[in-house]
């Protein structure tokens, strides 16, 4: 049984790629999962790679999504990047980021404001 927070993630993660979309961004990879980590998408933007972390949360919420991306889960977000740049055979001088993006839904899941907070994210 999927879980409501699963729903608002899955319908998150749907408004942030196409966020990404319009602006030029292409997807490579969703999903990106080991055990050391998880990376909700995986996108090139220009010539750099550019790892998302999706938050999403109601509009009504008090709760502050960029607050669960700490340290831990930075440094999971790293190891998790630098294993997938590892995995597709990347040149080191790629350029590469890690961007969050946190999704503001309305009640029904239709409207959502997102948040881009680029390269916030380093080692």
């Amino acid at each position: 049984m999927v879980t409501q927070k699963r729903k608002l993630g899955d319908i998150g993660e749907e408004a942030a790629e196409k966020y990404l979309k319009k602006l030029g961004y292409r997807i490579l990879e969703k999903n990106y999962n080991r055990k050391w980590g998880e990376i909700d998408i995986v996108a090139k933007f220009k010539k750099d790679i550019v790892f998302v972390e999706v938050k999403s949360k109601n509009k009504d919420s008090k709760f502050l999504p960029a607050q669960n991306v700490n340290f831990f889960k930075q440094q999971r977000l790293i190891r998790a990047a630098r294993s997938w740049l590892a995995e597709n055979k990347i040149k080191s001088e790629v350029a590469w980021q890690i961007d969050v993006l946190i999704v503001e839904l309305d009640f029904g899941g239709k409207n959502a404001q997102v948040k881009h907070l680029r390269n916030c994210v380093w080692a």
